[in-house]
Order: structure tokens, then sequence, then C-alpha cells
């Protein structure tokens, strides 16, 4: 019986993690598209401005996320708010440190909420990759000498390249 509590304890929060980063993520694209339809040459300052707002977004999107898993350990684990936003934090990030342990009935969250936690850190990772490259193409198709050296560096042989 406690393996399934478990078992569904832990779909429950993975799905409620993968609901809140989707949704953020999904949020974070539309108003990205619409912000680079808008501005049509960004200057180095609004593209870190743009940066900092989406990285802000997306840790505000992770402490949500741990705020959940935090949430279900005060209640059925810790007696402080502390205690489990500590060990869910050190569990999310994968740091698990190892000083506080969840009850033996409860032992195997910790190591899903990590997996979860990696997972949803790969997503952030992969919008912000997707944001900077979109940045970088913008500044080399805005310049034309970039263009140019761009262009020449992919359509020429390797052994051509000088360095």
């Amino acid at each position: 019986m406690d393996f399934v509590r478990q078992a569904i304890s832990a779909a429950v929060l993975v799905a409620l993690s993968l609901w809140i980063q989707c949704a953020g993520m999904a949020m974070l694209i539309h108003w990205g598209l619409a912000y680079f339809a808008r501005e049509r040459r960004l200057s180095l300052l609004r593209s870190t401005v743009l940066i900092v707002r989406v990285t802000g977004l997306m840790i505000g999107l992770h402490l949500a996320q741990i705020l959940v898993w935090a949430a279900f350990y005060r209640w059925m684990c810790f007696p402080r708010w502390a205690f489990a936003f500590y060990f869910s934090t050190a569990s999310y990030s994968t740091v698990g440190y190892g000083d506080l342990v969840l009850p033996r009935t409860w032992r195997s969250l910790g190591p899903v909420e990590a997996v979860t936690g990696v997972i949803m850190c790969g997503l952030s990772v992969s919008l912000l990759f997707a944001i900077v490259t979109r940045l970088v193409d913008r500044v080399v198709r805005s310049s034309p000498n970039l263009g140019r050296v761009a262009k020449s560096r992919i359509d020429s042989p390797p052994a051509q390249r000088s360095h």
C-alpha cells in the first residue's frame, strides 16, 4: 500500500511540475515571439534585459515547482516549512546534501524530484539557448559585414579557413 501511495503522489507532483513548466514556457514563448515581432533591432542593452527577464522568469517557474514539492513535504513529512523548502530545493537541484532525509514511507520521492528538476532545468536551458540563438541570428542578419563573414565561414571548406 505504501508503494501505491508513493507512486500516486509522485505522479501527481511530477504532473504539477510539468504543467507549471510547460505553461510558463508557453507563455514566455508567446510573449517572446510578440516581442521579436515588435522590436526590429535590439540594442545590446535591450538584448541583455530580455535575457535577464526570461532567466528571472524561468527561475520563478523553478521556485514555483520547488514550492509545490515543499508543500507536499510539509503536509506529509516535515514539521516546519523551512525543512520542507530546504529539502525540496536540495532535491530539485540535485545537490542532495543528505543532512535531512524523508521518512522511510516517502523516501523514494527525493530521487523522483531530482530527476524532475534535471528535466525541467533542461527545458529552461533549451528555451534560453533558442532565444540567444535568435538574438545572434538577428545581429548577423542586420550587420552586412558580419553576415558576409559568417556566410563565407560556413560556405568555405575547413582547409581554406584562416585562423
